[in-house]
Protein backbone atom coordinates (compact mmCIF):
# COMPACT_ATOMS: atom_id res chain seq x y z
CA UNK A 1 0.00 0.00 0.00
CA UNK A 2 1.51 3.39 -1.01
CA UNK A 3 2.13 5.69 2.13
CA UNK A 4 0.36 9.39 1.08
CA UNK A 5 1.96 12.68 2.28
CA UNK A 6 -1.33 12.53 4.56
CA UNK A 7 -0.22 9.50 6.38
CA UNK A 8 3.57 10.23 6.24
CA UNK A 9 3.29 13.57 8.19
CA UNK A 10 1.00 11.42 11.15
CA UNK A 11 3.88 8.38 11.18
CA UNK A 12 5.84 10.29 14.26
CA UNK A 13 2.43 10.30 15.90
CA UNK A 14 2.55 6.94 15.46
CA UNK A 15 5.74 6.32 16.87
CA UNK A 16 4.21 8.54 20.03
CA UNK A 17 1.90 6.18 20.78
CA UNK A 18 4.49 3.27 20.46
CA UNK A 19 6.97 4.95 23.16
CA UNK A 20 3.79 5.74 25.58
CA UNK A 21 2.44 2.34 25.19
CA UNK A 22 6.46 0.33 25.51
CA UNK A 23 6.55 2.56 29.13
CA UNK A 24 2.82 1.69 29.71
CA UNK A 25 3.58 -1.98 29.51
CA UNK A 26 7.53 -1.58 31.56
CA UNK A 27 5.26 0.27 34.32
CA UNK A 28 3.42 -2.75 34.11
CA UNK A 29 6.45 -4.98 34.73
CA UNK A 30 7.57 -2.94 37.78
CA UNK A 31 4.11 -2.61 39.71
CA UNK A 32 3.68 -6.38 38.90
CA UNK A 33 7.17 -7.22 40.31
CA UNK A 34 6.39 -4.88 43.77
CA UNK A 35 3.09 -6.83 44.00
CA UNK A 36 4.67 -10.03 43.95
CA UNK A 37 7.70 -9.05 45.81
CA UNK A 38 5.48 -7.40 48.85
CA UNK A 39 3.42 -10.79 48.49
CA UNK A 40 6.81 -12.62 49.48
CA UNK A 41 8.06 -13.85 45.59
CA UNK A 42 11.92 -13.61 45.56
CA UNK A 43 13.94 -11.60 43.62
CA UNK A 44 15.76 -14.42 41.72
CA UNK A 45 12.15 -16.03 40.81
CA UNK A 46 11.07 -12.64 39.79
CA UNK A 47 13.73 -11.99 37.33
CA UNK A 48 13.96 -15.60 36.27
CA UNK A 49 10.20 -15.49 34.83
CA UNK A 50 10.93 -11.88 33.40
CA UNK A 51 13.88 -13.74 30.95
CA UNK A 52 12.27 -17.33 30.60
CA UNK A 53 9.52 -15.76 28.91
CA UNK A 54 11.60 -13.11 27.18
CA UNK A 55 13.73 -16.55 26.03
CA UNK A 56 10.64 -18.34 24.55
CA UNK A 57 9.40 -15.66 22.73
CA UNK A 58 12.51 -14.78 21.38
CA UNK A 59 13.16 -18.31 20.41
CA UNK A 60 9.87 -18.07 18.49
CA UNK A 61 10.79 -15.25 16.70
CA UNK A 62 13.77 -16.64 15.46
CA UNK A 63 12.15 -19.88 14.84
CA UNK A 64 9.87 -17.76 12.13
CA UNK A 65 12.20 -17.44 9.43
CA UNK A 66 14.14 -21.22 9.83
CA UNK A 67 17.00 -22.13 12.49
CA UNK A 68 19.86 -21.45 10.74
CA UNK A 69 23.78 -21.44 12.74
CA UNK A 70 24.15 -17.82 11.16
CA UNK A 71 21.30 -16.18 13.06
CA UNK A 72 23.21 -16.94 16.60
CA UNK A 73 26.92 -16.29 15.48
CA UNK A 74 28.20 -13.21 16.25
CA UNK A 75 32.23 -12.34 15.76
CA UNK A 76 31.42 -9.96 18.78
CA UNK A 77 29.93 -12.85 21.48
CA UNK A 78 31.73 -11.74 25.13
CA UNK A 79 30.22 -7.91 24.16
CA UNK A 80 26.62 -9.35 23.88
CA UNK A 81 27.13 -11.34 26.50
CA UNK A 82 28.52 -8.49 28.80
CA UNK A 83 25.81 -6.39 27.78
CA UNK A 84 23.25 -9.08 28.70
CA UNK A 85 24.56 -9.67 32.08
CA UNK A 86 24.54 -5.72 32.62
CA UNK A 87 20.66 -5.72 32.08
CA UNK A 88 20.17 -9.13 34.16
CA UNK A 89 21.61 -7.74 37.20
CA UNK A 90 20.04 -4.31 36.71
CA UNK A 91 16.73 -6.01 36.80
CA UNK A 92 17.53 -8.41 39.60
CA UNK A 93 18.51 -5.51 41.76
CA UNK A 94 15.65 -3.55 40.56
CA UNK A 95 13.14 -5.83 41.39
CA UNK A 96 15.12 -6.75 45.04
CA UNK A 97 14.43 -2.52 45.92
CA UNK A 98 10.81 -2.36 44.38
CA UNK A 99 9.84 -4.30 47.71
CA UNK A 100 10.95 -2.13 50.24
CA UNK A 101 11.07 1.67 47.98
CA UNK A 102 7.91 3.43 46.31
CA UNK A 103 7.83 2.94 42.39
CA UNK A 104 8.53 6.44 42.09
CA UNK A 105 11.57 6.73 43.56
CA UNK A 106 12.80 3.42 41.96
CA UNK A 107 12.31 4.93 38.80
CA UNK A 108 13.16 8.72 39.12
CA UNK A 109 17.15 7.97 40.18
CA UNK A 110 16.27 4.89 37.45
CA UNK A 111 16.04 8.15 34.96
CA UNK A 112 19.59 9.44 35.97
CA UNK A 113 20.82 6.91 33.70
CA UNK A 114 21.30 9.33 30.93
CA UNK A 115 22.89 11.45 32.79
CA UNK A 116 25.33 8.73 33.98
CA UNK A 117 25.79 7.67 30.30
CA UNK A 118 26.82 11.65 29.72
CA UNK A 119 29.44 11.45 31.82
CA UNK A 120 31.03 7.73 31.30
CA UNK A 121 30.97 8.90 27.63
CA UNK A 122 34.39 11.13 27.96
CA UNK A 123 36.51 8.48 28.73
CA UNK A 124 34.10 5.17 27.15
CA UNK A 125 33.02 6.70 23.72
CA UNK A 126 35.82 9.47 23.49
CA UNK A 127 32.73 12.03 23.04
CA UNK A 128 33.39 15.50 23.78
CA UNK A 129 31.23 17.37 26.25
CA UNK A 130 30.70 20.85 26.39
CA UNK A 131 29.67 23.27 29.14
CA UNK A 132 26.30 22.83 28.61
CA UNK A 133 26.44 18.88 28.98
CA UNK A 134 29.00 19.13 32.09
CA UNK A 135 25.90 21.19 33.66
CA UNK A 136 23.34 18.90 33.21
CA UNK A 137 25.49 16.37 34.52
CA UNK A 138 26.17 17.98 37.99
CA UNK A 139 22.19 18.68 37.60
CA UNK A 140 21.07 15.41 37.25
CA UNK A 141 23.56 14.23 40.09
CA UNK A 142 22.48 16.97 42.82
CA UNK A 143 18.76 15.39 41.66
CA UNK A 144 19.57 12.19 42.68
CA UNK A 145 20.87 13.21 45.71
CA UNK A 146 17.66 14.99 46.51
CA UNK A 147 15.55 12.00 45.70
CA UNK A 148 17.80 9.69 47.83
CA UNK A 149 18.72 12.20 50.65
CA UNK A 150 21.81 10.01 51.87
CA UNK A 151 22.03 11.60 55.38
CA UNK A 152 18.16 11.85 55.93
CA UNK A 153 15.88 9.83 58.03
CA UNK A 154 14.02 8.31 54.65
CA UNK A 155 17.25 6.87 53.69
CA UNK A 156 17.29 3.64 52.97
CA UNK A 157 20.26 1.18 52.11
CA UNK A 158 18.20 -0.34 49.34
CA UNK A 159 18.73 3.17 47.74
CA UNK A 160 22.40 2.10 46.81
CA UNK A 161 21.26 -0.62 45.06
CA UNK A 162 19.49 1.62 42.76
CA UNK A 163 22.28 4.00 42.41
CA UNK A 164 23.89 0.17 41.04
CA UNK A 165 20.50 -0.19 38.71
CA UNK A 166 21.29 3.48 36.83
CA UNK A 167 24.75 2.81 36.58
CA UNK A 168 24.70 -0.22 35.00
CA UNK A 169 21.71 0.68 32.70
CA UNK A 170 24.30 3.36 31.79
CA UNK A 171 26.66 0.74 30.69
CA UNK A 172 24.44 -1.16 29.15
CA UNK A 173 22.82 1.49 26.88
CA UNK A 174 26.88 2.43 25.72
CA UNK A 175 27.59 -1.45 24.67
CA UNK A 176 24.44 -1.22 23.13
CA UNK A 177 25.68 2.20 20.84
CA UNK A 178 28.79 0.15 20.25
CA UNK A 179 26.76 -3.29 18.89
CA UNK A 180 24.00 -1.58 16.76
CA UNK A 181 24.17 -2.08 13.01
CA UNK A 182 27.11 -4.46 13.50
CA UNK A 183 24.42 -6.85 15.78
CA UNK A 184 21.83 -8.34 14.57
CA UNK A 185 18.40 -6.91 17.12
CA UNK A 186 17.42 -10.88 17.11
CA UNK A 187 20.15 -12.14 18.08
CA UNK A 188 20.87 -9.51 20.92
CA UNK A 189 17.28 -10.14 22.31
CA UNK A 190 18.14 -14.24 22.01
CA UNK A 191 21.20 -13.99 23.98
CA UNK A 192 19.41 -11.53 26.43
CA UNK A 193 16.80 -14.05 27.29
CA UNK A 194 19.23 -16.95 26.77
CA UNK A 195 21.97 -15.27 29.61
CA UNK A 196 18.91 -14.19 32.00
CA UNK A 197 17.18 -17.67 32.10
CA UNK A 198 20.48 -20.03 32.70
CA UNK A 199 22.09 -17.58 34.92
CA UNK A 200 19.15 -16.98 36.94
CA UNK A 201 17.70 -20.67 36.96
CA UNK A 202 19.81 -21.98 39.87
CA UNK A 203 19.43 -19.24 41.81
CA UNK A 204 15.53 -18.95 41.48
CA UNK A 205 15.03 -23.00 41.79
CA UNK A 206 16.54 -22.43 44.85
CA UNK A 207 14.58 -19.75 46.34
CA UNK A 208 11.12 -20.68 44.54
CA UNK A 209 7.97 -19.74 46.18
CA UNK A 210 4.93 -21.08 44.57
CA UNK A 211 2.23 -17.77 44.02
CA UNK A 212 -0.54 -17.98 46.03
CA UNK A 213 -3.57 -18.81 43.21
CA UNK A 214 -3.73 -19.11 39.51
CA UNK A 215 -3.81 -14.89 39.35
CA UNK A 216 -0.23 -14.66 40.85
CA UNK A 217 0.94 -17.27 38.74
CA UNK A 218 -0.33 -15.15 35.79
CA UNK A 219 0.82 -11.78 36.80
CA UNK A 220 4.26 -13.89 37.63
CA UNK A 221 4.39 -15.24 33.84
CA UNK A 222 2.98 -11.58 32.48
CA UNK A 223 6.10 -9.87 34.03
CA UNK A 224 7.92 -11.65 30.88
CA UNK A 225 5.55 -10.88 28.43
CA UNK A 226 5.28 -7.31 29.57
CA UNK A 227 8.44 -6.93 29.07
CA UNK A 228 8.97 -8.32 25.69
CA UNK A 229 5.83 -6.74 24.26
CA UNK A 230 7.82 -3.51 25.96
CA UNK A 231 10.64 -3.73 23.92
CA UNK A 232 9.43 -4.67 21.31
CA UNK A 233 7.38 -1.07 21.16
CA UNK A 234 9.99 0.87 21.83
CA UNK A 235 12.03 -0.57 18.93
CA UNK A 236 9.30 -0.45 16.48
CA UNK A 237 8.37 3.21 17.62
CA UNK A 238 11.96 3.88 16.26
CA UNK A 239 10.45 3.07 12.42
CA UNK A 240 8.19 5.70 12.57
CA UNK A 241 9.52 8.92 15.03
CA UNK A 242 13.01 9.60 15.33
CA UNK A 243 15.17 9.73 18.53
CA UNK A 244 14.99 12.87 19.33
CA UNK A 245 10.77 13.02 18.60
CA UNK A 246 10.73 9.60 20.67
CA UNK A 247 13.29 10.71 23.61
CA UNK A 248 10.81 13.27 25.97
CA UNK A 249 7.98 10.24 26.10
CA UNK A 250 10.08 8.14 27.87
CA UNK A 251 9.32 10.42 31.30
CA UNK A 252 5.51 9.15 30.80
CA UNK A 253 6.95 5.65 32.74
CA UNK A 254 7.07 8.02 36.26
CA UNK A 255 3.62 9.16 35.21
CA UNK A 256 2.56 5.50 34.96
CA UNK A 257 4.58 4.36 38.16
CA UNK A 258 2.99 7.28 40.32
CA UNK A 259 -0.84 6.29 39.50
CA UNK A 260 -0.05 2.55 39.86
CA UNK A 261 1.38 3.34 42.86
CA UNK A 262 -1.38 5.33 44.31
CA UNK A 263 -4.19 3.09 43.44
CA UNK A 264 -2.37 -0.23 44.39
CA UNK A 265 -0.29 0.08 47.06
CA UNK A 266 -1.51 4.29 48.52
CA UNK A 267 1.80 5.39 48.42
CA UNK A 268 1.92 9.45 46.99
CA UNK A 269 5.13 10.75 45.96
CA UNK A 270 6.90 13.49 48.52
CA UNK A 271 7.59 17.20 47.97
CA UNK A 272 11.19 15.89 47.79
CA UNK A 273 11.15 13.14 45.50
CA UNK A 274 8.81 15.26 43.08
CA UNK A 275 11.48 18.11 43.34
CA UNK A 276 14.24 15.32 42.62
CA UNK A 277 12.70 13.73 39.71
CA UNK A 278 11.54 17.29 38.26
CA UNK A 279 15.44 18.00 38.10
CA UNK A 280 16.85 14.58 36.87
CA UNK A 281 14.34 14.64 34.03
CA UNK A 282 15.65 18.56 33.81
CA UNK A 283 19.16 17.58 33.13
CA UNK A 284 18.07 14.66 31.09
CA UNK A 285 16.01 16.92 28.74
CA UNK A 286 19.16 19.56 28.66
CA UNK A 287 21.51 16.55 27.52
CA UNK A 288 19.04 15.34 24.89
CA UNK A 289 18.31 18.85 23.39
CA UNK A 290 22.51 19.25 23.37
CA UNK A 291 22.38 16.06 21.24
CA UNK A 292 19.97 17.43 18.91
CA UNK A 293 22.38 20.69 18.42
Amino acid sequence: MAVTAGSTANLPRLGILMMLGAWFFFSIVDTSAKWLAIAGIPAFQLAFMRYASHFVISIAVIAKDGFTRDRFQTDHLWQVISRALLLVSATLSNFYVLKFLPLTVVSAVMFSSPVIVCFLSTSVLKEHVGPWRWGAILLGFIGVLIVVRPFGETFHPAMLLILYNATALAFYSIMTRKLSGIVAVDTMQFYMGLVGTFVLLPFAAWTWVQPDGAWAMSVLIGIGVMGWAGHQLLTTAHRFGTANQLMPFTYSFLIFVAIWGYFLFGTVPDKMTVIGAIVIMGAGLIIWKREQA
